[in-house]
Protein backbone atom coordinates (compact mmCIF):
# COMPACT_ATOMS: atom_id res chain seq x y z
CA UNK A 1 0.00 0.00 0.00
CA UNK A 2 1.23 3.29 -0.85
CA UNK A 3 2.02 6.10 1.38
CA UNK A 4 -0.89 8.14 0.05
CA UNK A 5 -3.27 5.21 0.15
CA UNK A 6 -2.39 4.36 3.91
CA UNK A 7 -3.30 8.00 4.60
CA UNK A 8 -6.80 7.92 3.20
CA UNK A 9 -7.99 4.49 4.56
CA UNK A 10 -6.35 6.13 8.13
CA UNK A 11 -8.43 9.16 7.80
CA UNK A 12 -11.54 7.54 6.01
CA UNK A 13 -11.20 5.07 9.53
CA UNK A 14 -10.94 7.82 11.98
CA UNK A 15 -14.04 9.06 10.33
CA UNK A 16 -16.04 6.09 10.53
CA UNK A 17 -15.46 6.53 14.13
CA UNK A 18 -16.49 10.04 14.46
CA UNK A 19 -19.44 9.02 12.18
CA UNK A 20 -20.47 6.14 14.32
CA UNK A 21 -20.91 8.67 17.66
CA UNK A 22 -23.65 11.19 16.06
CA UNK A 23 -26.42 8.78 16.13
CA UNK A 24 -25.32 5.70 18.42
CA UNK A 25 -27.70 7.70 20.94
CA UNK A 26 -30.62 7.18 18.74
CA UNK A 27 -30.79 3.49 18.66
CA UNK A 28 -30.84 3.23 22.76
CA UNK A 29 -32.95 6.16 23.94
CA UNK A 30 -35.37 3.47 26.01
CA UNK A 31 -31.96 2.47 27.71
CA UNK A 32 -30.50 5.56 28.51
CA UNK A 33 -33.69 6.85 29.78
CA UNK A 34 -34.15 4.35 31.93
CA UNK A 35 -30.73 3.87 33.16
CA UNK A 36 -30.61 7.74 34.14
CA UNK A 37 -34.16 7.96 34.55
CA UNK A 38 -35.12 10.53 31.84
CA UNK A 39 -38.15 10.44 29.41
CA UNK A 40 -37.23 9.27 25.98
CA UNK A 41 -37.73 12.35 24.63
CA UNK A 42 -35.40 13.84 27.07
CA UNK A 43 -32.75 11.46 26.24
CA UNK A 44 -33.38 11.91 22.50
CA UNK A 45 -31.77 15.56 23.38
CA UNK A 46 -28.62 14.03 23.57
CA UNK A 47 -28.85 13.67 19.18
CA UNK A 48 -29.88 17.32 19.64
CA UNK A 49 -27.14 18.77 21.67
CA UNK A 50 -24.60 16.73 19.78
CA UNK A 51 -25.78 18.33 16.38
CA UNK A 52 -25.65 21.88 17.89
CA UNK A 53 -22.36 21.07 19.21
CA UNK A 54 -21.24 20.05 15.54
CA UNK A 55 -22.85 23.28 13.81
CA UNK A 56 -21.77 25.54 16.25
CA UNK A 57 -18.42 24.42 18.23
CA UNK A 58 -16.96 22.58 14.93
CA UNK A 59 -16.00 26.17 13.17
CA UNK A 60 -15.50 27.95 16.81
CA UNK A 61 -12.86 24.96 17.26
CA UNK A 62 -11.45 25.31 13.94
CA UNK A 63 -10.92 29.03 14.11
CA UNK A 64 -9.18 28.25 17.54
CA UNK A 65 -6.82 25.59 15.42
CA UNK A 66 -6.14 27.68 12.65
CA UNK A 67 -2.30 27.93 12.90
CA UNK A 68 -1.51 24.45 14.23
CA UNK A 69 0.27 22.13 12.42
CA UNK A 70 -2.06 19.69 10.91
CA UNK A 71 -0.65 16.06 12.11
CA UNK A 72 -0.42 16.89 15.44
CA UNK A 73 -4.35 19.06 15.49
CA UNK A 74 -6.00 15.47 13.68
CA UNK A 75 -4.44 13.62 16.68
CA UNK A 76 -5.14 15.90 19.36
CA UNK A 77 -8.98 16.73 18.05
CA UNK A 78 -9.42 12.79 18.07
CA UNK A 79 -8.19 12.55 21.79
CA UNK A 80 -10.74 15.17 22.63
CA UNK A 81 -13.66 12.98 20.60
CA UNK A 82 -11.91 9.94 22.50
CA UNK A 83 -12.47 12.19 26.03
CA UNK A 84 -15.89 12.77 25.35
CA UNK A 85 -17.02 9.25 24.14
CA UNK A 86 -15.07 8.29 27.56
CA UNK A 87 -17.33 10.49 29.76
CA UNK A 88 -20.29 9.76 27.89
CA UNK A 89 -19.65 5.75 28.72
CA UNK A 90 -19.60 7.02 32.50
CA UNK A 91 -21.95 9.55 32.60
CA UNK A 92 -23.68 9.00 35.91
CA UNK A 93 -26.43 11.60 35.30
CA UNK A 94 -27.87 13.07 31.71
CA UNK A 95 -26.39 16.31 32.26
CA UNK A 96 -22.74 14.44 32.32
CA UNK A 97 -24.20 12.27 29.38
CA UNK A 98 -24.90 15.61 27.72
CA UNK A 99 -21.67 16.77 28.63
CA UNK A 100 -19.29 14.06 27.01
CA UNK A 101 -21.76 14.56 24.00
CA UNK A 102 -21.21 18.09 23.55
CA UNK A 103 -17.04 17.75 24.02
CA UNK A 104 -17.59 14.91 21.20
CA UNK A 105 -19.06 16.40 19.24
CA UNK A 106 -16.59 19.94 18.84
CA UNK A 107 -13.71 18.30 17.29
CA UNK A 108 -16.45 16.14 14.91
CA UNK A 109 -16.60 19.00 11.83
CA UNK A 110 -13.13 20.18 12.94
CA UNK A 111 -11.84 16.60 12.67
CA UNK A 112 -13.53 15.98 9.25
CA UNK A 113 -12.74 19.33 7.78
CA UNK A 114 -9.10 18.47 8.23
CA UNK A 115 -9.50 14.98 6.91
CA UNK A 116 -11.17 16.02 4.06
CA UNK A 117 -8.32 19.03 3.18
CA UNK A 118 -5.51 16.77 4.96
CA UNK A 119 -6.96 14.22 1.99
CA UNK A 120 -6.61 16.51 -1.05
CA UNK A 121 -3.00 17.43 0.31
CA UNK A 122 -1.48 14.07 -0.13
CA UNK A 123 -2.76 12.95 -3.76
CA UNK A 124 -2.29 14.71 -7.42
CA UNK A 125 -4.72 17.39 -7.86
CA UNK A 126 -6.99 15.58 -10.52
CA UNK A 127 -7.68 13.24 -7.95
CA UNK A 128 -8.97 15.54 -5.11
CA UNK A 129 -12.37 14.07 -5.72
CA UNK A 130 -11.83 10.31 -5.59
CA UNK A 131 -9.63 11.60 -2.02
CA UNK A 132 -12.95 13.41 -0.62
CA UNK A 133 -14.99 10.80 -1.33
CA UNK A 134 -12.87 7.95 0.14
CA UNK A 135 -12.63 9.82 3.31
CA UNK A 136 -15.89 10.49 3.53
CA UNK A 137 -17.51 6.99 2.84
CA UNK A 138 -16.30 6.60 6.33
CA UNK A 139 -19.13 8.45 7.13
CA UNK A 140 -21.53 6.12 4.85
CA UNK A 141 -19.55 2.83 6.28
CA UNK A 142 -20.54 4.44 9.96
CA UNK A 143 -24.39 4.98 9.12
CA UNK A 144 -24.12 1.23 7.31
CA UNK A 145 -22.27 -0.94 9.93
CA UNK A 146 -21.54 1.05 13.10
CA UNK A 147 -24.51 2.71 14.39
CA UNK A 148 -26.37 -0.10 13.92
CA UNK A 149 -24.04 -2.61 15.24
CA UNK A 150 -23.50 0.24 18.22
CA UNK A 151 -27.25 -0.06 18.78
CA UNK A 152 -27.20 -4.12 18.84
CA UNK A 153 -24.35 -4.13 21.30
CA UNK A 154 -26.04 -1.85 23.56
CA UNK A 155 -28.96 -3.85 23.58
CA UNK A 156 -27.47 -6.84 24.49
CA UNK A 157 -24.88 -5.51 26.91
CA UNK A 158 -25.90 -1.55 28.25
CA UNK A 159 -25.58 1.37 26.64
CA UNK A 160 -22.54 2.25 28.04
CA UNK A 161 -20.53 -0.31 26.62
CA UNK A 162 -20.78 1.18 22.67
CA UNK A 163 -19.63 3.95 24.29
CA UNK A 164 -16.64 2.37 25.66
CA UNK A 165 -15.73 0.39 22.61
CA UNK A 166 -16.12 4.07 20.55
CA UNK A 167 -13.52 5.25 22.96
CA UNK A 168 -11.18 2.39 22.22
CA UNK A 169 -11.82 2.30 18.56
CA UNK A 170 -10.79 6.13 18.83
CA UNK A 171 -7.34 5.47 20.45
CA UNK A 172 -6.84 2.92 18.01
CA UNK A 173 -7.84 5.56 14.92
CA UNK A 174 -5.04 8.06 16.91
CA UNK A 175 -2.18 5.22 16.61
CA UNK A 176 -2.70 4.71 13.21
CA UNK A 177 -2.83 8.49 12.19
CA UNK A 178 -0.06 8.78 14.38
CA UNK A 179 2.06 5.87 12.17
CA UNK A 180 1.10 6.87 8.39
CA UNK A 181 0.05 10.45 8.67
CA UNK A 182 2.98 12.29 6.95
CA UNK A 183 4.53 15.18 8.90
CA UNK A 184 3.58 18.52 8.52
CA UNK A 185 4.29 21.83 9.22
CA UNK A 186 1.91 24.88 10.41
CA UNK A 187 -0.48 26.61 8.07
CA UNK A 188 0.37 29.68 7.19
CA UNK A 189 -2.97 30.96 6.88
CA UNK A 190 -4.93 33.13 9.72
CA UNK A 191 -7.97 33.50 11.16
CA UNK A 192 -8.62 36.73 9.35
CA UNK A 193 -7.91 34.42 6.06
CA UNK A 194 -9.75 31.47 6.67
CA UNK A 195 -12.95 34.42 8.23
CA UNK A 196 -12.04 36.07 4.37
CA UNK A 197 -12.69 32.70 3.09
CA UNK A 198 -15.97 31.58 4.40
CA UNK A 199 -17.20 35.24 3.61
CA UNK A 200 -16.90 34.93 -0.16
CA UNK A 201 -20.18 35.23 -2.51
CA UNK A 202 -18.96 31.76 -3.66
CA UNK A 203 -18.12 29.99 -0.77
CA UNK A 204 -21.72 30.96 0.73
CA UNK A 205 -23.75 30.06 -2.08
CA UNK A 206 -21.85 26.55 -1.73
CA UNK A 207 -22.47 26.21 1.79
CA UNK A 208 -26.16 27.30 1.26
CA UNK A 209 -26.31 24.61 -2.12
CA UNK A 210 -25.08 21.85 0.84
CA UNK A 211 -27.51 22.86 3.29
CA UNK A 212 -30.78 23.36 1.02
CA UNK A 213 -29.78 20.11 -1.27
CA UNK A 214 -29.27 18.06 1.19
CA UNK A 215 -32.45 18.75 3.16
CA UNK A 216 -34.26 17.70 0.29
CA UNK A 217 -33.14 14.03 0.85
CA UNK A 218 -33.86 14.48 4.55
CA UNK A 219 -37.24 15.40 4.07
CA UNK A 220 -37.89 11.65 2.75
CA UNK A 221 -35.15 9.80 4.35
CA UNK A 222 -36.41 10.67 7.83
CA UNK A 223 -39.99 9.21 7.20
CA UNK A 224 -38.69 6.59 4.81
CA UNK A 225 -39.51 3.49 7.02
CA UNK A 226 -43.57 4.35 7.81
CA UNK A 227 -43.39 5.17 3.54
CA UNK A 228 -42.45 1.36 3.19
CA UNK A 229 -44.73 0.26 5.80
CA UNK A 230 -47.62 1.98 5.92
CA UNK A 231 -48.05 3.14 1.64
CA UNK A 232 -46.07 0.06 0.19
CA UNK A 233 -47.30 -2.50 2.39
CA UNK A 234 -43.39 -4.16 3.45
CA UNK A 235 -42.92 -5.98 6.27
CA UNK A 236 -40.60 -4.08 8.62
CA UNK A 237 -38.44 -7.47 8.35
CA UNK A 238 -38.18 -6.09 4.48
CA UNK A 239 -37.54 -2.24 5.12
CA UNK A 240 -34.74 -3.64 7.23
CA UNK A 241 -33.15 -4.89 4.31
CA UNK A 242 -34.10 -2.26 2.21
CA UNK A 243 -32.43 0.63 4.55
CA UNK A 244 -29.36 -2.07 4.18
CA UNK A 245 -29.23 -1.99 0.29
CA UNK A 246 -29.87 2.29 0.60
CA UNK A 247 -26.76 1.97 2.77
CA UNK A 248 -24.63 0.02 0.03
CA UNK A 249 -25.80 1.92 -2.54
CA UNK A 250 -24.82 5.17 -0.37
CA UNK A 251 -21.63 3.89 -0.43
CA UNK A 252 -21.59 3.26 -4.11
CA UNK A 253 -22.81 6.43 -5.02
CA UNK A 254 -20.56 8.48 -2.86
CA UNK A 255 -17.56 6.87 -4.23
CA UNK A 256 -18.96 6.79 -8.17
CA UNK A 257 -19.48 10.20 -7.88
CA UNK A 258 -15.98 11.28 -6.39
CA UNK A 259 -14.60 9.65 -9.91
CA UNK A 260 -16.96 11.99 -11.70
CA UNK A 261 -16.27 15.05 -9.94
CA UNK A 262 -11.93 14.03 -10.72
CA UNK A 263 -13.29 14.47 -14.39
CA UNK A 264 -16.24 17.06 -14.24
CA UNK A 265 -17.57 19.01 -11.06
CA UNK A 266 -20.31 20.66 -12.38
CA UNK A 267 -21.78 18.07 -14.34
CA UNK A 268 -21.29 15.57 -11.56
CA UNK A 269 -22.99 17.62 -9.19
CA UNK A 270 -25.60 18.75 -11.28
CA UNK A 271 -26.45 15.66 -12.44
CA UNK A 272 -27.01 14.66 -9.28
CA UNK A 273 -29.08 16.97 -8.14
CA UNK A 274 -31.29 16.49 -11.22
CA UNK A 275 -31.39 12.46 -10.53
CA UNK A 276 -32.60 13.28 -7.30
CA UNK A 277 -34.88 15.79 -8.19
CA UNK A 278 -36.31 13.38 -10.53
CA UNK A 279 -36.56 10.68 -8.38
CA UNK A 280 -37.91 12.70 -5.34
CA UNK A 281 -41.06 13.25 -7.50
CA UNK A 282 -41.51 10.21 -8.18
CA UNK A 283 -41.37 8.73 -5.02
CA UNK A 284 -45.09 8.99 -3.98
CA UNK A 285 -46.10 7.54 -7.26
CA UNK A 286 -43.52 4.46 -6.94
CA UNK A 287 -44.86 3.76 -3.47
CA UNK A 288 -47.62 2.66 -4.32
CA UNK A 289 -46.76 -0.60 -5.50
CA UNK A 290 -43.71 -2.64 -4.36
CA UNK A 291 -41.43 -3.26 -7.02
CA UNK A 292 -41.30 0.55 -8.49
CA UNK A 293 -40.98 1.47 -4.55
CA UNK A 294 -37.57 -1.00 -4.40
CA UNK A 295 -36.51 0.82 -7.36
CA UNK A 296 -37.01 4.08 -6.24
CA UNK A 297 -35.12 3.72 -2.84
CA UNK A 298 -32.15 1.73 -4.63
CA UNK A 299 -31.87 5.22 -6.81
CA UNK A 300 -32.35 7.23 -3.72
CA UNK A 301 -29.77 5.17 -2.12
CA UNK A 302 -27.35 5.87 -4.87
CA UNK A 303 -28.22 9.60 -4.99
CA UNK A 304 -28.05 10.54 -1.44
CA UNK A 305 -24.49 10.60 -0.54
CA UNK A 306 -23.22 11.07 -3.79
CA UNK A 307 -23.43 14.90 -3.13
CA UNK A 308 -21.27 15.12 -0.55
CA UNK A 309 -17.73 14.58 -3.19
CA UNK A 310 -18.75 17.68 -6.10
CA UNK A 311 -20.45 20.20 -3.07
CA UNK A 312 -16.74 19.62 -1.19
CA UNK A 313 -15.31 20.14 -3.98
CA UNK A 314 -17.15 23.19 -4.44
CA UNK A 315 -15.73 24.29 -1.13
CA UNK A 316 -12.36 23.87 -2.13
CA UNK A 317 -12.33 25.43 -5.38
CA UNK A 318 -13.14 28.58 -4.47
CA UNK A 319 -11.67 28.13 -1.08
CA UNK A 320 -8.39 28.99 -2.39
CA UNK A 321 -5.23 28.74 0.30
CA UNK A 322 -7.75 29.08 3.64
CA UNK A 323 -9.95 25.76 2.83
CA UNK A 324 -10.66 24.48 6.63
CA UNK A 325 -12.62 26.20 8.13
CA UNK A 326 -15.15 26.69 4.93
CA UNK A 327 -15.00 23.44 4.52
CA UNK A 328 -15.90 22.85 8.65
CA UNK A 329 -19.19 25.06 8.09
CA UNK A 330 -20.16 22.81 5.31
CA UNK A 331 -20.02 19.71 7.10
CA UNK A 332 -22.03 21.54 9.43
CA UNK A 333 -24.54 22.85 6.72
CA UNK A 334 -25.18 18.78 5.73
CA UNK A 335 -26.03 18.87 9.43
CA UNK A 336 -28.37 21.87 9.23
CA UNK A 337 -29.80 20.33 6.16
CA UNK A 338 -30.44 17.28 7.59
CA UNK A 339 -32.32 18.65 10.91
CA UNK A 340 -34.10 21.08 8.32
CA UNK A 341 -35.44 18.50 5.96
CA UNK A 342 -36.53 16.76 9.24
CA UNK A 343 -38.33 19.36 9.85
CA UNK A 344 -40.16 19.69 6.81
CA UNK A 345 -40.70 16.18 6.64
CA UNK A 346 -42.38 15.72 10.40
CA UNK A 347 -44.58 19.14 9.31
CA UNK A 348 -45.84 17.03 6.19
CA UNK A 349 -46.33 14.15 8.00
CA UNK A 350 -48.33 16.00 10.62
CA UNK A 351 -50.90 16.70 7.68
CA UNK A 352 -51.51 13.00 6.99
CA UNK A 353 -49.15 13.96 4.18
CA UNK A 354 -46.84 11.02 4.37
CA UNK A 355 -46.70 9.92 0.70
CA UNK A 356 -46.18 13.49 -0.52
CA UNK A 357 -42.51 13.92 1.35
CA UNK A 358 -41.07 13.65 -1.97
CA UNK A 359 -42.64 16.20 -3.40
CA UNK A 360 -41.55 18.67 -0.78
CA UNK A 361 -37.78 17.09 -1.24
CA UNK A 362 -38.04 17.81 -4.74
CA UNK A 363 -38.48 21.59 -4.19
CA UNK A 364 -35.89 21.23 -2.21
CA UNK A 365 -32.76 19.24 -4.28
CA UNK A 366 -34.26 21.56 -7.45
CA UNK A 367 -33.14 24.45 -5.19
CA UNK A 368 -29.94 23.08 -4.55
CA UNK A 369 -29.99 22.58 -8.46
CA UNK A 370 -30.77 25.92 -9.34
CA UNK A 371 -27.99 27.40 -6.94
CA UNK A 372 -25.38 25.25 -8.73
CA UNK A 373 -25.92 27.59 -11.87
CA UNK A 374 -25.11 30.84 -9.04
CA UNK A 375 -21.72 29.00 -8.03
CA UNK A 376 -20.85 27.12 -11.16
CA UNK A 377 -21.69 29.34 -13.79
CA UNK A 378 -21.44 27.41 -17.27
CA UNK A 379 -18.62 29.09 -18.52
CA UNK A 380 -16.48 27.15 -15.64
CA UNK A 381 -17.88 23.94 -16.43
CA UNK A 382 -14.38 22.43 -18.26
CA UNK A 383 -12.70 22.87 -15.12
CA UNK A 384 -11.48 19.92 -12.93
CA UNK A 385 -12.38 19.42 -9.10
CA UNK A 386 -9.37 21.17 -7.80
CA UNK A 387 -9.18 24.85 -9.65
CA UNK A 388 -7.86 26.89 -8.37
CA UNK A 389 -5.06 25.04 -6.94
CA UNK A 390 -5.78 24.39 -3.05
CA UNK A 391 -3.04 25.56 -0.88
CA UNK A 392 -1.29 22.37 0.20
CA UNK A 393 1.58 23.86 2.45
CA UNK A 394 0.61 23.01 5.95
Amino acid sequence: MSKHSASLAALCASVFVVGTSEYLVAGMLPEVGADLQVSQSTAGQAVTAYALGVVIGGPVVTMMTARLPRKPLSLGLMLLFAVGSAVSALASSFTMLLAGRVVSSFSHAAFLALALVMATSVVPEHKTGSAIATVASGFTVATLLGVPLGSLLGHAAGWRVPFAVLTALTLAAIALLALVLPGQQASSTTMRDELRVVSRKPVLLAVATTAVGFSGVAVVFTYIAPLLTRIAGFSPAAVSALLFAYGVGSLLGNLAAGKLTDRSMSATVRGVFGGLTGVLVVMPFAAAWQPTAVLAVLVLGLLATATIAPLQGLILRHAGSAPTLAVAVNVGAFNLGAAAGSALGGAVVAVGALRWTGLAGAVLSLSGLALTYLVLPRAGTTQHAGNPPVDTAV
